[in-house]
């Protein structure tokens, strides 16, 4: 009878504890939550990004070929790949202008309906989808809406209080491109974009808007997620992921239009003849006249 003890109480200890699955055994720990959800969210940020650069890239050439020229087919799709990134086009910062209110008003609603956030809403349920999370809800049909509407809800709150807030403090996120020259002084200014905004006389402080609706957008989103991630811990992960990729595409921002340039020259036809080269008629036809008496 005490060896039968001794053996199942040695087979207990190879069993996983609940809701620990093979990959975290093959791993040799338990992950907390708080890891995993931070590996989940980075995860779908790198996806994204990765997205972004490979199908958007052929807008970036189209942009900096007809910066200068009336809207073409193709255009909108550029505005809205700059509404979605928050950016003012590439203008530098030194092209500060401030907005009106009622120019706000238009990015707002610009924003919310911009189809860009309802595809990476879309994008990011499925991740979760994938990865059963959070697990409360069902797979199927009901849950990938459930997720993506709690995907979308967080967005919008995140808009709309940093919408609130700007049109009240006088700030203005939008991303200018710095200016500077040098990989490091612009990567300073990228990070720092994440936090910053500039006021209507163009000096750039702490923004109390964008840092406020990445807040309220992580909080809030407590009130309708399930048990698992209703705590004001699991709020402060989803925030400080929040605000670290939001650093990190202020990067992407800041050199997008560089990668745009440099693709859209690469594919400029070359110009056809040269200024001291004639047309081949007009060659012929002052042989001619050189040879007429």
């Amino acid at each position: 009878m005490n060896c039968m003890t001794r053996y199942a109480h040695r087979s207990q200890e190879w069993l996983p504890a609940p809701g620990l699955h093979l990959r975290d055994l093959r791993a040799g720990t338990k992950p907390t939550a708080s890891a995993q959800r931070a590996k989940e969210l980075i995860g779908k940020v790198r996806s994204f990004l990765l997205i972004l650069l490979t199908l958007w890239t052929p807008l970036l050439i189209a942009q900096e070929q007809t910066d200068a020229s009336p809207k073409k087919p193709g255009s909108s799709l550029i505005d809205y790949l700059l509404n979605y990134l928050n950016m003012a086009g590439t203008k530098k910062s030194s092209e500060f202008v401030p907005m009106t209110q009622a120019e706000r008003n238009r990015l707002y609603f610009k924003t919310m309906m911009n189809p860009l956030g309802f595809v990476k809403a879309g994008f990011s349920a499925g991740i979760d989808q994938a990865n059963d999370k959070p697990d409360e809800w069902e797979q199927g049909a009901s849950g990938y809406g459930k997720r993506f509407a709690n995907i979308l809800g967080q967005y919008s709150i995140q808009r709309t209080v940093t919408y609130g807030l700007g049109s009240a403090l006088h700030e203005d996120n939008r991303y200018f491109n710095s200016g500077k020259k040098g990989f490091w002084p612009r990567t300073g200014y990228a990070l720092t974009s994440g936090i910053l905004a500039r006021h209507d006389d163009g000096s750039r402080h702490f923004s109390i808007s964008q840092v406020g609706g990445v807040a309220a957008g992580a909080f809030l989103a407590r009130l309708w997620l399930p048990p698992s991630q209703s705590s004001a811990g699991d709020g402060a992960v989803s925030f400080g992921i929040t605000m670290g990729s939001n650093a990190g595409f202020g990067i992407v921002k800041e050199f997008l239009p560089d990668l745009g340039r440099a693709l859209a020259k690469k594919h400029k036809k070359p110009a056809t003849g040269s200024g001291d080269t004639a047309p081949h008629g007009v060659a012929c036809s002052a042989t001619k006249d050189a040879k007429t008496p």
